[in-house]
C-alpha cells in the first residue's frame, strides 16, 4: 500500500510538473512594430528536447505543389490572434487579420555525421509537433507579418548549434553539399538567403502597389489532405478550427502535386508554373510587361508562351526565337532559363543556386506533348493533355 502512494504522489507531482511547464510556456508575441533581432522573440517555434517545437495555437500547414528552393524542405506554419479569422478568397491569398504571423522554416535532412545534405523528397524528420534536430540541419526561418499598415517579411538564420536565429537584414550566403541517398550526385552551391528588398521582389505580387502579400496560402495549394491529420481536408480543419470563414461548399479550386504521376501531364506542369512562376508571371505581377503569364488563372495559349517571342529577355533567350516551340523543348526559352545558373538567364531570378531536374524534365515533356508549330501562318496549335 505504502509503495502504491508513492507510485501516485510521484505520478502527480510530473502532472503537476508539466502543467507547470505548459503555463510558464510564453505565448506567441505579435511585435507590431520594429525588427526583433532573434526569432525567439516571437516565440512561434522554439528548441526543446532536441526538436524544434510548435507554440500553442501555432498550426503547420502543407501545399499541394511548393516554391522550389534548392531541394529545401520548408516546415510551414501559421498562427492568428485568438478569435480572428482568415477570410476566404478564390483565387488571391486568404483575406488574414493583421497579427498574423506566417512562418516557414527551411531546413535539409542530414547525410550521415558530416557537413553534407540530403536531397530527398520526404523528410523523415517532421511531425505535428515539429523537427527532429538529430535528423535535419536547419538553414532559416522566414517570418511573414501582418501589421496595421501590412505585411512585412523577415529572415533569420540559424545558428550551427540549431539553438538561436538571428536577423539577417542584408541576406547571407551558406555554403552547402548536396547529395542523394546513395552517396551519388554530390554538388556544392551557395544557398541564398534574401534580403529585405529580395523578400519584396516575390512577395509584391502586384506590380502597381508594390505590396507585400502571402504567395503559398491560397485555395487551390491548400486544398488537400492535412498531413498531421490523415482523413481531413487542410481548408475543412480550418473552418472547424475556427481559423476560416467563407469557404464555399463545392468548387473550391485545387492544384495537383506536381510529382503525382497519376494526374494529367498538362495538370501537373501548369500547378508546378503557377507557384513557382505565377507570383510574378501574371497579368498583375512584376513580370506583367513580359507578356508571359504562367498563373493559375491564364487559360490562353499566347500568353503562356506558345510561339511567343521574348520582350526583353536579352541573352536570357540562349538564341531561341519563341518561350515555347511546340515539340521542340530544346528551342523553348522557358526550358533554357530554367535549367540555366547564369545570373542573367536563369528563372527563377532568386531564391536558387541549383537546377531543379525533376522540373525542367516536367517542362521539357509537358512542351513536348504540344502539336503544331510557330511556322504555319495561322500557328495551329492544339496541347495534347495526357
Amino acid at each position: 500500500m505504502k509503495q502504491l502512494f508513492v507510485i501516485c504522489a510521484a505520478a502527480m507531482m510530473a502532472a503537476m510538473s508539466l502543467v507547470g511547464c505548459k503555463r510558464s510556456q510564453e505565448p506567441v508575441q505579435f511585435h507590431a512594430a520594429g525588427q526583433p533581432e532573434n526569432l525567439s522573440d516571437w516565440h512561434v517555434v522554439s528548441v526543446a528536447d532536441g526538436h524544434l517545437r510548435l507554440n500553442q495555437g501555432v498550426e503547420p500547414y502543407a501545399l499541394n505543389s511548393a516554391l522550389f528552393s534548392d531541394y529545401a524542405h520548408k516546415l510551414r506554419t501559421l498562427w492568428l490572434p485568438p478569435g480572428t479569422k482568415a477570410t476566404y478568397q478564390d483565387y488571391e491569398a486568404f483575406d488574414f487579420p493583421v497579427g498574423t504571423i506566417i512562418s516557414k522554416t527551411f531546413y535539409y535532412p542530414r547525410a550521415g555525421h558530416g557537413d553534407a545534405v540530403l536531397r530527398v523528397a520526404e523528410s523523415p524528420a517532421e511531425s505535428r509537433d515539429g523537427l527532429d534536430l538529430s535528423k535535419v540541419r536547419l538553414i532559416e526561418t522566414r517570418l511573414l507579418v501582418h501589421r496595421e499598415k501590412g505585411w512585412v517579411a523577415m529572415a533569420y538564420v540559424w545558428n550551427a548549434q540549431q539553438t538561436e536565429a538571428v536577423l539577417a537584414r542584408a541576406g547571407d550566403s551558406i555554403a552547402m553539399t548536396l547529395q542523394k541517398p546513395d552517396g551519388s550526385g554530390k554538388q556544392t552551391f551557395s544557398y541564398m538567403v534574401p534580403d529585405e528588398n529580395q523578400c519584396a521582389g516575390c512577395h509584391s505580387t502586384n506590380n502597381t502597389t508594390r505590396v507585400l502579400h502571402p504567395i503559398g496560402p491560397k485555395a487551390r495549394h491548400l486544398n488537400r489532405e492535412d498531413p498531421w491529420h490523415p482523413g481531413s481536408n487542410q481548408l475543412a480543419r480550418m473552418v472547424k478550427m475556427g481559423r476560416l470563414q467563407g469557404l464555399p461548399k463545392s468548387g473550391v479550386p485545387h492544384n495537383v502535386r506536381f510529382d503525382d504521376t497519376t494526374a494529367k501531364l498538362n495538370d501537373r506542369a501548369r500547378a508546378y508554373l503557377d507557384v513557382n512562376c505565377g507570383h510574378c508571371h501574371n497579368p498583375k505581377g512584376p513580370a506583367d510587361t513580359s507578356g508571359l503569364w504562367l498563373d493559375a488563372g491564364t487559360t490562353d495559349s499566347r500568353r503562356l508562351g506558345l510561339c511567343k517571342p521574348p520582350v526583353a529577355a536579352g541573352q536570357g533567350t540562349g538564341d531561341h526565337m519563341f518561350d515555347i516551340v511546340p515539340g521542340r523543348p530544346d528551342d523553348s526559352i522557358l526550358v533554357y532559363r530554367m535549367d540555366s545558373l547564369d545570373p542573367g538567364a536563369m528563372m527563377p531570378e532568386l531564391g536558387r543556386g541549383t537546377v531543379h531536374e525533376e522540373g525542367v524534365v516536367l517542362i521539357r515533356d509537358w512542351i513536348g506533348a504540344w502539336l503544331g508549330n510557330c511556322t504555319d501562318t495561322e500557328q495551329n496549335v492544339a496541347m495534347q493533355s495526357r
